[in-house]
């Protein structure tokens, strides 16, 4: 009975970790796409600025200086659009140096929210075929193993500590 719950609990946390390699190539898509996306907003921001002879800094200044709110709002917005781009260029040069296994371990590590979240959002599990996701199961599936050998130790120190009392 028991090393068949120690089976079983392997193979669901084996199972559970093995899609972090999945998740994260799915994330790397998202990555890619929403850096295409934030390169052509800020490439049409730069075009507009430089129509009116301004540097993307002056044309933020400008906006963020505005009397008009809405104005000071898309001043910031362009603000931070520019600050995410970079972060995110950062992040895909993080997971294009990194390991198929350490790929895992960098979007675990700096994520970025509104990307993880629509990644978790759209994710399809799929079946581990690469190393990846050989080591990611087996980490689990070790944890899994550990996390059973701990609780029924657990348990045992009670049963004795109950019995030692009587």
């Amino acid at each position: 009975m028991f090393r068949t719950l120690i089976i079983l609990v392997m193979l669901v946390s084996g199972t559970a970790t093995s899609q972090f390699p999945e998740f994260s190539q799915q994330y790397r898509q998202r990555l890619g796409g929403a850096i295409d996306a934030l390169e052509g907003i800020l490439a049409d921001f730069r075009r507009d600025a430089s129509a009116f002879g301004l540097t993307v800094a002056e044309a933020i200044d400008r906006q963020r200086s505005s009397d008009d709110p809405f104005i000071r709002a898309r001043g910031d917005s362009m603000a931070v659009a520019g600050v995410r781009l970079e972060d995110l260029k950062r992040q895909r040069e993080t997971l294009e140096a990194a390991g198929p296994v350490g790929r895992m371990f960098v979007v675990a590590r700096g994520f970025d929210p509104q990307l993880a979240q629509a990644t978790a959002e759209d994710y399809e599990p799929a079946i581990p075929v690469t190393i990846a996701g050989f080591v990611s199961a087996a980490i689990g599936a070790l944890a899994g193993f550990v996390l059973v050998r701990l609780l029924a130790g657990l348990v045992r120190l009670g049963r004795r500590k109950t019995t030692s009392h009587r």
